[in-house]
């Protein structure tokens, strides 16, 4: 009897999948830039955040010298015993002193306190006289401490002539009076030189900042182009291999079933039409051990067949994969075994790929159907624009997936490795007395 003739299968990648490779490393070194905008971003946001703070501390700093001038100066030796008195002719000499600093509006607002939270002198004849509760670090500050500079609004009691004037650059110095008692001196200054100081110091500093980010950026890119490229060329080499691989357990099979029908079986078929023809000139024992050995034959016979189908199922590549699917659940439903499936009426799946869903699946419903001792099975494949999943669930009596297969069982272990290969998943879910689910994943291409 003839052989039949081995189709040759191509491997080579098809045009649709160079296009698709070099999508990915656009894709790859698109999320590279993405992530690396986001880091920009992230590392960008707290550095303003810095350079801002910077500059307001310098502002505060430059505000405070100011201050200590203005107070040793110019405001604290013309705070004599009239003025404490409230003499208006020693009033009107420090407000001819300070009209220029006031002049600018750069100072908004002066006072002096004595350490009874005594107003000695305003620019604001009305505060002059008042007192106040001044807070507890005037004591640290009269005493000879730090100075206090903030940037904030202005809503306390002596505060009413600034209350609309929104943020204010206030200063507490230390200062002494003519005769050399401690006072302490407060100025407001117009939160706009603040504002100015972080924009220029941002104008300044940021440009180089975002250059030396992206020229690190432009660095790092044609090693992530050529890191992108490298993996895309592994999972080419990976799908060739795997495709090698497939092709070869393929023609393996082919080759044996083509042996076991060439041969085996049909020495086997011709031995039993031989022991048929036997059993018509015999008579007695000897005939009843001839029509035993004859049933034996046959049997085994149509068990290598079956087998020979089981290897290489025959017309897969023509039926396609939903039918070879159905086809599989027909000896199962034969045998009295409920079987739901839920199929789609198209599939769009390269052979390879399908070869390895349909070995899953024969797999599991031969196990099902010879281990499990299952009564129903559902079987659905599921597919979106990049995977195609094929779930077989059963009610038959389980098993433990972490413990060691029985001698000889095997076949999920081997289809798991395949299919990691691939990049798919196999995912097994089983418990002794409560069925079995398997789900196998692959992507498109």
């Amino acid at each position: 009897m003839p052989r039949p003739a081995a189709r040759a299968w191509d491997f080579r990648h098809p045009d649709g999948a160079t296009a698709a490779e070099k999508s990915e490393v656009r894709s790859a070194v698109s999320r590279f830039l993405m992530i690396g905008l986001l880091v920009l971003i992230s590392v960008s946001v707290p550095v303003a955040l810095w350079i801002r703070a910077q500059a307001e501390n310098h502002t505060l700093d430059d505000a405070t010298v100011i201050t200590h001038h203005l107070a040793d100066y110019t405001v604290g030796p013309l705070i004599t015993d009239e003025v404490i008195a409230g003499d208006p002719a020693a009033l009107k000499l420090i407000d001819s002193r300070v009209a220029p600093w006031l002049a600018d509006k750069s100072i908004v607002r002066i006072k002096v306190w004595n350490p009874q939270g005594r107003v000695l002198y305003s620019d604001v004849p009305s505060l002059i006289g008042r007192t106040f509760d001044i807070p507890r670090w005037s004591g640290p500050l009269l005493a000879g401490g730090a100075e206090r500079a903030s940037l904030e609004l202005q809503d306390g009691l002596d505060n009413d002539h600034e209350a609309d004037s929104g943020e204010l650059v206030e200063i507490y110095v230390r200062a002494v009076d003519a005769a050399g008692r401690p006072l302490m001196f407060e100025a407001y200054f117009d939160d706009q030189t603040v504002h100015d100081e972080q924009a220029s110091l941002l104008l300044s500093m940021t440009p180089a900042f975002l250059l030396a980010l992206m020229v690190l950026q432009l660095a790092q890119l044609p090693p992530a182009i050529r890191l992108a490229r490298r993996i895309q060329v592994d999972q080419a080499s990976r799908r060739q291999l795997l495709q090698h691989a497939i092709r070869a357990s393929d023609l393996e099979r082919r080759r044996i079933a083509r042996d076991l029908h060439d041969e085996v079986i049909q020495d086997l078929a011709g031995l039993s039409y031989a022991l048929e023809a036997e059993d018509k000139l015999e008579s007695g024992a000897r005939r009843s051990l001839i029509i035993r050995a004859r049933v034996i034959l046959q049997r085994n016979v149509s068990t290598l067949r079956a087998m020979t189908g089981e290897l290489y199922p025959p017309g897969l590549e023509q039926l396609g994969l939903i039918e070879g699917l159905r086809r599989l659940a027909d000896p199962l439903t034969e045998r009295g075994i409920e079987v739901r499936l839920h199929l789609p009426d198209r599939l769009d799946l390269d052979r390879d790929r399908s070869a390895i869903l349909y070995r899953v699946a024969r797999e599991a419903l031969t196990n099902a159907m010879t281990h499990a001792g299952a009564q129903s099975l559902e079987l659905s494949v599921e597919q979106d624009a990049d995977r195609i999943e094929l779930s077989i669930r059963d009610d038959g009596c389980g098993f433990d997936p972490e413990a060691d297969p029985p001698d000889g069982h095997v076949g999920l272990r081997i289809i798991r490795d395949t299919i990691l290969v691939t990049g798919g998943t196999l995912e097994i879910a089983s418990r002794v007395g409560h069925g079995t689910r398997i789900v196998a994943a692959v992507d498109r291409a």
